[in-house]
């Protein structure tokens, strides 16, 4: 018993008047342009060769500058060894970079660093703050009269004038 072939029923297709009309042939020419611009994509697409998505990275980390004076400032010596290459070029490197964090370190102490002239100043003005502020009320006239004396830079009015109006020029 052999299996019997079933003819499958022909594919319907529009008449032929029916696809020379204008709205027809536009779909046509629409859909003939769609499917050559998408052959042109991947035919680009196909053309071109990617490392595994590393390619966006390089691009992120290239810098350009417009002068090369960056690059007479990067190493002192002339000599570089990246990767263990050479471990003495790499030793004196280390120790370059090491005297230059001390030199930066010693100026930025330098310049925290207050003078004893200057100590000796911050402190007469706070002992002057608190020995006023923790004066009772009597004793505050006293302890401002003794350091008005000590010190000239202090210019406190022992009594309070009253103000009167003052009449204005016509």
């Amino acid at each position: 018993m052999a299996a019997e072939v079933v003819p499958q029923p022909a594919k319907k297709t529009l008449s032929k008047n029916l696809m020379e009309m204008k709205f027809m042939k536009r779909r046509a020419e629409s859909d003939y342009r769609r499917q050559l611009e998408e052959e042109r994509q991947r035919a680009i697409q196909e053309s071109h060769w990617v490392l595994d998505g590393k390619e966006k990275e390089d691009r992120s980390r290239i810098e350009f500058e417009p002068s090369y004076v960056k690059c007479e400032e990067l190493f002192a010596n002339g000599r570089m060894s990246f990767k263990n290459f050479n471990p003495t070029v790499e030793k004196m490197f280390k120790e370059m970079v090491a005297e230059e964090d001390m030199a930066r370190s010693e100026a930025r102490e330098r310049e925290d660093t207050v003078s004893d002239e200057e100590m000796a100043k911050r402190y007469e003005s706070f002992v002057g703050t608190v020995a006023k502020k923790f004066a009772t009320k009597r004793k505050r006239s006293s302890v401002a009269a003794s350091f008005e004396s000590d010190s000239p830079s202090i210019h406190q009015p022992s009594k309070k004038t009253k103000r009167e109006f003052m009449k204005p020029r016509d």
